[in-house]
């Protein structure tokens, strides 16, 4: 059997020189790749030795480190499956995935041991370990005892390296299985599409327990020996001063408006970098715009999941490979990446043609297994010809660029009209003043479904929602316009920065209904 373990690829691009910088942290610590295949070799060793079975889980809450970088590549390494569980989950969370995932292995804070050991151990899961983000921690005590020569157990391309919990924003969270074929499939196809090349140094400040961070970003790095410049947390003003070490940077829609805040952020400052991608949220066209205008660089958006890893992006440069794609479009994804098929498709399941909204499907080889444990939700979210049936809503234009519209449960039911809330995003998110909006659904007597628009002003700018909606009145279809709109100071977001719309939802559920 041919080895297709993720851990094996990743290792044989290390440089040739392993005792060249692989990471470089905030507080000056520097880890040579030495350091990586040594560490990744005791914890694999360490792990091996708890006699617990191939493919067994490990959970792992932590906060963001090198070493806990180490461990997930440790995991990858000794044949088992890695959980990353966000940070700011609680305890009634943790017991949920702990009970559905049962894993051999936890490793949390040592600042949350008591609570996190109790539901472990309650569960049956034998091993609880500590890891800290200043190198201490059980793990790494014990880690030390063990050998730091490993053999890299084999693996099928099918074989499981990962389960991710998607956000779950209705019902229970579904653990996405990603196998090791997922997901070393897409890290070659974006080390090609993305153009990185020898000299790439990556600056990493996002959070690991997420598909962007922990695969998008440091499977980019490390398949092409490039060193990272690791942020334990995003910090604007540091990002800024870090460009004229780097060439990319990945980041979610917020941490551009955050560093366009910053009077440092110049073309002078950003001279050096090669690439900005923005995902995991929509970004404004504004943003887009401002960006380029102030940096000189034309933000590469792209789209993911944590079920199919990356989909689409926007073209990196012209390459006769890929059609001339070479402009990168706000307001879009991009194309479909080499290999993935995408198809928008009504009610009836019929494609629809170009520029028409409906539901997206995919196909390809970074497209998960199933659902873990969940049988019957796998089989309801693909279709007969084995498309994915991802619960975004878009379209596709005529030069085949994706833009995503919303996520189908966000759709709203009007009086029997669809109506999209990202498209009255996008004209409220256009008005003078206006810093940011969200629409949501709520129940109502005669239409069934109506919108409310719940939305941010600039900085010293006083809105009025009674205006905003008389303003969309002379742009818009009676039936899209929300029946009320609230100014507020803030939107409720997940740790990722997205909006959590079921809490607006939940917030104006009675408005109508009283």
């Amino acid at each position: 059997m041919s080895q297709h373990n993720l851990f094996a690829a990743l290792r044989a691009a290390f440089p040739k020189d392993l005792d060249t910088v692989a990471v470089e942290t905030d507080n000056g610590l520097n880890y040579s790749w030495r350091d990586l295949e040594r560490a990744s070799a005791m914890m694999a060793n360490l792990l091996q030795s708890l006699d617990i079975p191939l493919g067994s889980r490990v959970a792992v809450q932590v906060e963001k480190s090198v070493e806990a970088m180490v461990l997930y590549l440790a995991t990858l390494r000794a044949g088992m499956v890695f959980l990353p569980l966000n940070t700011a989950y609680q305890s009634s969370e943790i017991e949920y995935f702990v009970g559905n995932a049962e894993p051999a292995v936890v490793v949390c804070s040592s600042k949350n041991f008591g609570w996190v050991s109790k539901i472990a151990f309650k569960a049956g899961t034998q091993h609880v370990f500590t890891l800290d983000d200043d190198r201490t921690g059980s793990l790494l005590q014990r880690a030390a005892h063990h050998s730091d020569q490993h053999t890299t157990v084999l693996q099928k391309a099918d074989d499981l390296a990962a389960i991710l919990y998607t956000s779950g924003t209705t019902g229970r969270s579904k653990g996405a299985m990603l196998t090791h074929g997922n997901m070393l499939s897409n890290a070659q196809m974006l080390k090609d599409y993305w153009g990185w090349k020898t000299g790439d140094v990556l600056i990493h400040a996002l959070p690991i327990f997420h598909v962007h961070g922990l695969f998008v970003a440091i499977h980019g790095a490390l398949i092409n020996a490039s060193k990272m410049i690791w942020l334990s947390k995003f910090d604007p003003k540091l990002v800024i001063a870090k460009m004229a070490e780097a060439t990319v940077f990945m980041g979610v829609p917020t941490l551009y408006v955050r560093m366009l805040a910053e009077p440092g952020l110049t073309r002078e400052a950003a001279k050096h970098m090669r690439l900005f991608i923005a995902g995991s949220a929509p970004l404004l066209i504004e943003t887009f715009n401002e960006w380029t205008q102030r940096t000189g660089h034309t933000i590469l958006e792209r789209y993911g999941m944590s079920e199919t890893v990356m989909l689409t992006s926007n073209p990196y440069a012209a390459d006769a490979r890929y059609e001339h794609q070479a402009e990168r479009r706000g307001g879009t994804v991009g194309f479909p990446l080499p290999g993935v098929g995408l198809r928008v498709i009504n009610d009836e399941g019929q494609t629809l043609p170009v520029g028409e909204i409906g539901g997206i499907q995919v196909k390809g080889p970074n497209v998960f297994k199933a659902y873990w444990r969940m049988p019957e939700k796998t089989k309801e979210e693909f279709t007969a010809d084995g498309f994915f049936k991802t619960g975004d809503v878009g379209k596709v234009d005529a030069r085949g660029y994706v833009t995503i519209v919303g996520r189908s449960k966000d759709l709203i039911i009007s009086g029997g009209y669809n109506v999209y809330p990202a498209e009255i995003e996008g004209y409220i998110n256009d008005m003078p003043g206006v810093a940011e909006s969200a629409v949501v659904g709520v129940q109502h007597p005669d239409f069934g479904e109506v919108g409310v628009a719940v939305v941010i002003a600039k900085s010293g700018v006083i809105l009025s929602g009674d205006n905003i909606i008389a303003d969309l009145k002379s742009q818009l279809a009676n039936f899209k316009i929300p029946k009320r709109c609230f100014v507020v100071t803030e939107l409720p977001r997940n740790t990722m920065s997205k909006v959590q719309k079921n809490l607006l939802r939940d917030q104006y559920k009675d408005l109508f209904t009283a």
